[in-house]
């Protein structure tokens, strides 16, 4: 049974959304201040996490800023009554995985919840480190060496690499990489991944034309092999 720690001042809402997602069969732990979130969430180890913005304590990006910091993997979804743009953005920079507005459905609400577990085949597996080869990655910190000497890598290759390898041996596509490291509906097309794939593959592959770790699976996607 997944967990689902829910995150919201406004009672009737958080009543609300824990009667829905029990009768979905989630267990759901509830929380209504920002300042308590981050430490329960550690404690708990949700396999989700629902989230308003406005919140005592502490505001919501705040709480996901600071879960991720802390190595906090699993999907965060941000609830929000604001309906600017900048939110949106700020939301998912810091981590988040997708964003509802208020008022919104709840089968709506269910469906992204449903369609963020199944775009996450290891969830709760966390991944600080990663070592293959030559190379040590240090995700938290956003640090990489090959043989010890620094690497330079954009926090977004991190992001990709990190995502790849959680998923190793398994072909992640195109639209699940936009998703997951730009954000729900936050690209433009998929020649983004690429470019950035490219620009991975020259600081990883001693020969980037014909990668070892970084490989292209034709029409679907790419899969991490190292």
């Amino acid at each position: 049974m997944e967990k689902i720690l829910v995150v919201e001042d406004e009672q009737d809402l958080a009543r609300a959304l824990e009667i829905s997602l029990t009768a979905e069969g989630y267990q759901v732990v509830k929380v209504g201040r920002g300042d308590k979130a981050v430490n329960l969430a550690l404690k708990e180890k949700p396999h989700l996490v629902i989230l308003d913005v406005m919140l005592p304590g502490m505001n919501g990006l705040d709480v996901c800023r600071q879960l991720r910091q802390s190595g906090f993997e699993a999907p965060i979804i941000m609830l929000t009554a604001r309906s600017e743009e900048v939110d949106r953005v700020v939301g998912l920079e810091i981590g988040a995985d997708d964003y509802v507005t208020k008022p919104f459905s709840m089968r709506e609400l269910v469906a992204r919840i449903r369609a963020r577990f199944r775009r996450q085949p290891q969830v709760g597996e966390t991944l600080a480190r990663y070592r293959f080869d030559d190379f040590e990655i240090d995700f938290d910190h956003l640090r990489a060496t090959r043989l010890g000497q620094p690497l330079e890598m954009a926090p977004k290759e991190f992001e990709i690499l990190r995502l790849l390898i959680r998923c190793r041996g398994q072909v992640v596509t195109r639209d699940r990489l936009l998703n997951e490291v730009w954000g729900y509906e936050a690209y433009p097309t998929t020649r983004t991944v690429d470019v950035h794939i490219l620009k991975l593959r020259q600081k990883i592959e001693a020969d980037p034309a014909n990668p070892k770790y970084i490989v292209s699976i034709y029409g679907e996607g790419y899969k991490f092999a190292g």
